[in-house]
Parts: structure tokens; sequence; C-alpha cells
């Protein structure tokens, strides 16, 4: 799996649900070199417990779990949340759960048995959609996602005003000096005035959520990353 890959997993958590002890423990041991948190469940109603305790940023979970449905775990967690990433990993490769399973917005359908370049291709589908829902890599460890405006590493999350959001937005995509002029447009509405002490406060509220010495003033131009 390339480096880069490697890195970009490492700021999200997983859950996996597998009731088949061997199979969740080998998967485990692989996930936990990847994700910055991994949990496991070996059914249904255990999965949706951890879910709700650990909010994973994705689920990969078996179908057919004895008695219990993967479907019906994420039919549940479906009805109050669209955001949070899953994977389907099943020995079935019948249409039926096929088309069952695609109206859930799964990122990828894995069919057993799971192996290497199978996980492997499912992990970059769910990097994947979170660039293309627009998420930042402020560095190796902290992530901004546009989508929520949130700021977070291993450790924090941090919540970001519209203003803050729109402005890292501008630092990230230009890669260049956002002006004093550019900021006024962007920040201030009409109703408002960038004085000088309402830039300061905007500033020092803004630098507490990024990582150390990453916002750079150009004196006299504007602000830029470093």
């Amino acid at each position: 799996m390339k480096d880069i890959l490697i890195n970009k997993l490492s700021a999200f958590k997983v859950l996996y649900v597998e009731d088949e002890d061997g199979i969740r423990e080998n998967i485990k041991e692989i996930l936990d070199h990847y994700f910055k948190e991994t949990t496991t469940a070996k059914n249904a109603s255990e999965a949706y417990s951890k879910y709700i305790q650990n909010k994973p940023d994705l689920i990969v979970t078996d179908i057919q779990m004895g008695n219990e449905n993967g479907l019906d775990l994420i039919k549940k967690i479906r009805e109050s949340d669209s955001k949070t990433r899953i994977i389907i990993t099943s020995a079935h490769t019948d249409l039926e759960y096929m088309l069952k399973a695609t109206e859930l917005h799964l990122i990828k359908y894995i069919v057993k048995p799971i192996t290497h370049d199978k996980l492997s291709n499912a992990l970059e589908s769910f990097i994947k959609s979170y660039d293309d829902s627009k998420i930042y890599h402020l560095d190796e460890k902290w992530i901004f996602d546009f989508s929520k405006s949130i700021i977070s590493n291993d450790e924090e999350e941090f919540n970001l005003t519209k203003k803050e959001s729109l402005f890292l937005k501008q630092l990230i995509t230009k890669n260049r000096i956002i002006s004093y002029e550019e900021m006024e447009s962007l920040i201030w509405d009409e109703e408002s005035v960038m004085t000088p002490n309402a830039m300061r406060l905007f500033i020092k509220n803004f630098r507490k959520k990024l990582p150390l010495k990453s916002l750079k003033n150009i004196q006299g131009t504007g602000y830029r990353l470093n």
C-alpha cells in the first residue's frame, strides 16, 4: 500500500464487524497498522453500540452474522447518518444482495475471501470519497473537512466558524498569500467593518485550531500557510 495512502488512513477511525473470530482477529491486525483507532464487533447489535460510542469514520461489516444481518445494521445507521463511510464484506455474489447494498450508499462491496489487494482497493476508495467531498490534509496528522467545517488530528477536533472555514479553504486551494483586501471581501460582510482589533481577534482564535506555526503573517500584505 502506498505511503501516502497509509498516512491519510492514520487520521481515521474504523469499526470492523465480523462474526468469525479468526477472520476478525486477522483483519483487525491489518487495520491496526493503518488506522488511528480500530474497534471490532462480532455481531450487528454489538456493532451498533460501538458505532454510537466511538463514532468511527469507516465501518467494514459482513452481511450474514448468525441470525443478524449487516444490511439491517446499515439501514439503522443510515436513518440518521449519511456521512459515515461503509464497506461490506460477504461470501454472497447474489445480485439481490448487491442491489440492496448499493441502495445504502456504500464505498465498496468486497466478495470474500478478503485479500490484501481487495482490502487495499476498498481503502483507496474510502480515501477517495473524502477527497471528492473536500477533505484537505494540512500535514500527516491534521485534516480539514470543509463539508463539516472541522479540523482534527489524532487527539483533538475543532469546529470552525463559517468565516474560518472559508478562509482556510482559500489558503489551501490558492496556495499563496491571501491579502487583507481578499480577507475583508471573503470574511466581513457589508454590515461589518474589518477593524484592526477585529482582525487580530479573528486570527488569534483561528490559530488555536491549526497546527502550530502553520499560519504565517506576511507583514503589510496578508496571510499564507507554511
